[in-house]
C-alpha cells in the first residue's frame, strides 16, 4: 500500500462520517481502464448527502456508462473537517471509484443547481490543483463543464468554465463525448479546436470565451458577438422528446451513510403547465413530457428489486398535475403494499389534494402535511399567478384534519412584486384561518393540539421569469418586513421560519449577474469561501468586503429593476420560452390578471416549437 493510501485511509479514521469518502458502495460501476477512451469525473459541488440523493446525477452517471468506451466517476465537496486535513497533507481531490485524482480525468462535469454552491465549484477545482480560469488551463488539463438550471445563466461563472450544456444533458453529453473521442483518435484534437467544433455541431454547448460581451457606460450589457461566423448566436437548450424512451437507471448506487433522500425518486414527467410568474423551473422545463404509467411501473419494480428502498418518491414539479395519476397510484399500490413499499408524493398543489390521494399514499398518511400558498392575500396570488383560492386551502387542510392530521407547515414569500403590508399580515391571517378550521372539524384528532409552521423565503428574481426584471426588496427592508410577520403572531400554536436575507440577496446578484461578477467569485476563491448554502458557513459582511475589493455593487444586480429594452446577460441563451411571452406575463401581474394553466388554454409561450411526444401543449405535437 503506498504511503499516500496509509495517510488517506488514517485520516478516515479522523474525520466525522468517513462513509461520505470511502467509495465502494453497492451497485457503483467499475470498469478496464484499459478499454476506456473517455473518462467523466462528474462533480457534484456539495456534500455527499446532497449529492448521492441528486436524481440527475444518478440518470447522467447511468447514461454516459451505458456506452463501453465511456467511464463516469462521481465526484463530491469534501465536508469542512475532511477538506482541512487534505490541505494540511496535500491530497488532491479524487474521483469515488477509482481514486484517482481529478487531473487525470478527460472531461470534468459540475452540476449547478443553486448559486450558493458556485463557491464549492471553485474551491473543488483548486483541491484538484488546477487554475480556476479556463484561460490558464491547457491541452493537459481536463474540459471543465457545467450544466444543471444555474447554466441557463452561466455568465458570472463563465471565465471558469470551458462549456456549459444547457437544458438536458442524457444525449448531448454522450454526443459531446463520442466527439472528443474521435478528435482524439484523429490526432487532430486541441482542447480550442475540439471546443469549436463541438460549438458548431452541438445543439445546446455553449463556449462562454467564443463570445465577446461589450457593455454600456451604465454598466448594463451591449452586445453578445461570437468571434466564429459557423456557431450559434443564440444557444437553443436541449430537451428529451419522448421520456418513455429517454435512459432511466435500473440501479442507483446506494450509499454506505444516511443520505437526504434515502428512497427511490421515480421522475414522473418533466416540465409544468403552471405559469407561477417567480418560478423559474416551471418556465425552463417546459413543455410538460409525461411517462406512461407501465413504463414508470416497469422503472419502479427494477429500482425496488435492485435497491431493496421501502420507499418510492414521486418526482415531478407538480405530482398532481400527471394526468394519470390515479392509473400509476394504482399499478404501483398492485405491488408495493404487499412488499411494505409506501409511496410519497412530495409536490401536491391543494387544488388537487383529496381525500382520494391520502387514502391511497401511505406516507401523506403519515407525516405532517406541507402545501405552498406563496402569497397571504388573493391578490397578490393573482398577481403571481399562483391560481389557488384560500377555499382551495382549508378545503385541503379539512381533508387533512379529518384523516387524524395535526400539523401542517404553510410556504410562503416576502418582497414580492406590488407587495403591501396587508399582503404580508394577510399570510399570518391564513394560519390562523387553518387553526380555526381545526377547531371547527367534528372529525378532527382531539387526542393532539394542532400546529401550524408558516415557512417565509425572501423574493429573488430569477432569469426566464416574467419577474426576471423585478428590484429585490433590499436585506434592510427583508428584516423590517419579517419583524412585522411576527408582530402580527400571537398565538403559540403558529410556528414561524424565515430565511437569512443576507444569503438571498447574494443569491439575486449570483443569479442576475454578468461576466464581470467573475473577479469577485475569484476573489472568494482566494479568501477560502466554502459551503455559502449553509447557515454556519455564510458570511454577509464577507461577500459585502469582497464585491468591494472588485469594485463591484450589488445592488446594481439584486436591487436594481432590470429595464425591459436591455440586453440581459442571459439573452445569450433561449430557455424555449419567448421573452415576449415574459413581457405579457409581466405586463398582466401589474394588471392582477391571471394565465390559465396550459392544459385550460395555450398561452403562447413559445415552447411548442420544442415538441414533444405527450406534450401539454397540443402545438406541440410535432
Amino acid at each position: 500500500m503506498s504511503n499516500k493510501m496509509k495517510n488517506r485511509n488514517t485520516i478516515l479514521k479522523s474525520v466525522s462520517k468517513p462513509g461520505r469518502y470511502s467509495g465502494g458502495e453497492y451497485n457503483q460501476i467499475l470498469k478496464d481502464k484499459n478499454k476506456i477512451k473517455a473518462r467523466w469525473a462528474f462533480c457534484f459541488p456539495d456534500s455527499y448527502e446532497i449529492g448521492m440523493s441528486n436524481l440527475g446525477i444518478r440518470i447522467l452517471y447511468g447514461a454516459l456508462n451505458q456506452e463501453e468506451d465511456i467511464w463516469c466517476e462521481r465526484v463530491y465537496m469534501p465536508w469542512l473537517d475532511m477538506l482541512e486535513k487534505m490541505k494540511k497533507h496535500h491530497l488532491p481531490l479524487t474521483a469515488h471509484e477509482s481514486k484517482d485524482p481529478l487531473a487525470d480525468f478527460d472531461i470534468v462535469g459540475f452540476t449547478l443547481q443553486y448559486e450558493m454552491s458556485y463557491t464549492n465549484v471553485l474551491a473543488m477545482l483548486k483541491l484538484a490543483g488546477m487554475p480556476i480560469l479556463s484561460k490558464d488551463r491547457g491541452d493537459e488539463f481536463p474540459i471543465i463543464i457545467g450544466g444543471g438550471p444555474c447554466a441557463y445563466n452561466a455568465e458570472p461563472i463563465a471565465d471558469f468554465f470551458d462549456c456549459f450544456s444547457i437544458g438536458e444533458g442524457e444525449e448531448m453529453l454522450v454526443e459531446f463525448t463520442k466527439l472528443y473521442i474521435q478528435m482524439k483518435e484523429s490526432g487532430n484534437y486541441s482542447k480550442k479546436a475540439f471546443l469549436h467544433e463541438a460549438a458548431r455541431t452541438i445543439k445546446g454547448l455553449y463556449v462562454p470565451s467564443f463570445y465577446e460581451v461589450s457593455y454600456h457606460d451604465d454598466g448594463t450589457v451591449k452586445e453578445y458577438r461570437p468571434i466564429y461566423d459557423d456557431i450559434p448566436t443564440k444557444i437553443t437548450k436541449r430537451i428529451m422528446k419522448d421520456m418513455d424512451a429517454s435512459y432511466f437507471p435500473e440501479k442507483v448506487v446506494m450509499p454506505y451513510i444516511e443520505t437526504v433522500h434515502d428512497r427511490i425518486m421515480l421522475e414522473v414527467y418533466r416540465g409544468c403547465i403552471r405559469g407561477c410568474r417567480f418560478c423559474q423551473a416551471g418556465m425552463v422545463y417546459r413543455p410538460v413530457r409525461e411517462k406512461s404509467p407501465e413504463v414508470l411501473n416497469r422503472q419502479a419494480k427494477c429500482l425496488f428489486e435492485s435497491t431493496g428502498y421501502d420507499e418510492i418518491s414521486l418526482s415531478s414539479l407538480s405530482i398532481s398535475d400527471y394526468t394519470k395519476l390515479p392509473e400509476l397510484t394504482d399499478q404501483l399500490l398492485a405491488w408495493t403494499d404487499e412488499n411494505m413499499v409506501s409511496l410519497s408524493l412530495p409536490s401536491l398543489r391543494v387544488d388537487s389534494f383529496t381525500k382520494e390521494l391520502m387514502d391511497k399514499v401511505a406516507s401523506v398518511r403519515s407525516a405532517s402535511l406541507t402545501f405552498a400558498p406563496e402569497a397571504g392575500t388573493q391578490r397578490l396570488r393573482d398577481v403571481i399567478n399562483k391560481n389557488v383560492l384560500e377555499e382551495d386551502l382549508l378545503r385541503a387542510v379539512n381533508v387533512a384534519f379529518e384523516s387524524g392530521k395535526t400539523q401542517v407547515k404553510l410556504y410562503f414569500m416576502m418582497g414580492l412584486p406590488t407587495e403591501t403590508e396587508e399582503d404580508l399580515e394577510g399570510i399570518v391571517l391564513l394560519a390562523k384561518k387553518v387553526l380555526d378550521a381545526f377547531y371547527k372539524n367534528p372529525k378532527r384528532n382531539k387526542a393532539r393540539a394542532p400546529q401550524v409552521t408558516i415557512s417565509v423565503a425572501c423574493f429573488v428574481p430569477k432569469p426566464f421569469t416574467p419577474f426576471q426584471w423585478e428590484a429585490q426588496d433590499t436585506a434592510e427592508s427583508f428584516v423590517k418586513k419579517q419583524e412585522f410577520i411576527g408582530s402580527k403572531i400571537n398565538d403559540r400554536k403558529i410556528r414561524y421560519l424565515f430565511h437569512d436575507p443576507g444569503t438571498s440577496r447574494i443569491e439575486a446578484v449570483l443569479a442576475r449577474g454578468d461576466r464581470k461578477l467573475s473577479r469577485a467569485l475569484a476573489i472568494a476563491a482566494e479568501e477560502g469561501f466554502v459551503f455559502d448554502a449553509w447557515d454556519e458557513c455564510f458570511h454577509y459582511d464577507k461577500w459585502l468586503s469582497v464585491f468591494e475589493k472588485a469594485e463591484i455593487d450589488p445592488a446594481f444586480y439584486a436591487n436594481r429593476a432590470f429595464g425591459k429594452d436591455e440586453i440581459l446577460p442571459w439573452d445569450i441563451i433561449d430557455c424555449g420560452v419567448d421573452k415576449s411571452f415574459f413581457l405579457r406575463e409581466s405586463q398582466k401581474a401589474y394588471q392582477e390578471k391571471t394565465t390559465p394553466n396550459c392544459r385550460e388554454m395555450c398561452s403562447a409561450c413559445g415552447a411548442n416549437k420544442l415538441g414533444g411526444e405527450r406534450s401539454c401543449c397540443p402545438k406541440a405535437k410535432n
